[in-house]
This record gives structure tokens, sequence and C-alpha cells, in this order.
């Protein structure tokens, strides 16, 4: 029989309150549990030293047992000093989906085709503003010679 140190939640909706229970890991969770060995009150300031309560000798019992703790509740007992808690690593899990790159991809196309049309409408600009001058320049010569004729 595998048992585990965890939180069965209790209290009233919005106002949540939980008993660190020993409690078989097939049974649910706020069900049926071995034994009660503290509780945690979420609603007092992180200070206060009723937010976790613990019976330190019956964890220590239950551990030398086999007894394995939740995240949550080894973040509990590593302040206590009776479990050796490290923070986990998972650097897949901020990593975007496939959807999300799949828009990113989308994004970037976009933004590179506007600044090539854009590139494009500059340069069209500038043709046609020395096509205006060459057709002024063009002009020109003819205005000097109806000035002369006239």
């Amino acid at each position: 029989m595998s048992v585990k140190i965890r939180l069965a939640r209790g209290g009233a909706k919005k106002r949540p309150y939980y008993r660190i229970v020993v409690a078989d890991v097939r049974a649910p969770r706020d069900g049926r549990y071995i034994e009660q060995v503290g509780n945690y009150n979420p609603l007092l300031p992180k200070d206060h030293e009723n937010r976790v309560r613990m019976n330190e000798e019956r964890i220590k019992y239950w551990i030398s047992k086999g007894a394995k703790p939740t995240e949550r509740v080894a973040r509990f007992l590593s302040t206590v000093g009776l479990w050796e808690w490290k923070h986990g690593n998972n650097p897949n899990k901020g990593k975007p989906g496939e959807k999300a790159l799949e828009r990113a991809e989308e994004k970037k196309e976009k933004a590179a085709a506007r600044l090539e049309a854009e590139k494009e409408a500059k340069e069209a600009a500038k043709a046609a503003a020395a096509e205006a001058k060459e057709a002024a320049k063009a002009e020109e010569p003819a205005k000097d010679a109806e000035k002369s004729e006239g």
C-alpha cells in the first residue's frame, strides 16, 4: 500500500481550510485518510504561527514508513527541516505550443511582406519622381523654344 502525506480540503466556499493527512494514494482528495497530522489555513498571513501546524513526530514516523509528501506539503516540511524540497525545473513548460508557433510564423511573414511592400512603394515613388523630373526637363527646352519663337 502506497501512502502519501497530502492536503485534504475543508471549509466553506471561497474560505479554504486544509488538513494535512496521511492517506492511501487511491483514496479521494477529501475522502478517507489514515491519520490527520496537521492543518493549513491559507487565509492567515504568511508569518502567522497558526498558518501551518504539524505534528512533527507523527510525520517523522510516517516518512520512516515510506510515506511521500506532495509538492505543497513538501514545501511545508522543508521549512521545519523534515524534508528536502527543491524547486522543480521544467524548461518545456514555458515553451509556446504549436498554434502559438504557427501564429508567430504568420506574423513574421506578414511583417516581412509589409516591409517588402513599403520598400517597393518607396522605390516606385522615387521612380515616379525621377520620371517627373525627366519630363519637366524635357518640357523646359520645348517651352524655351516656344518663347524664342513667340
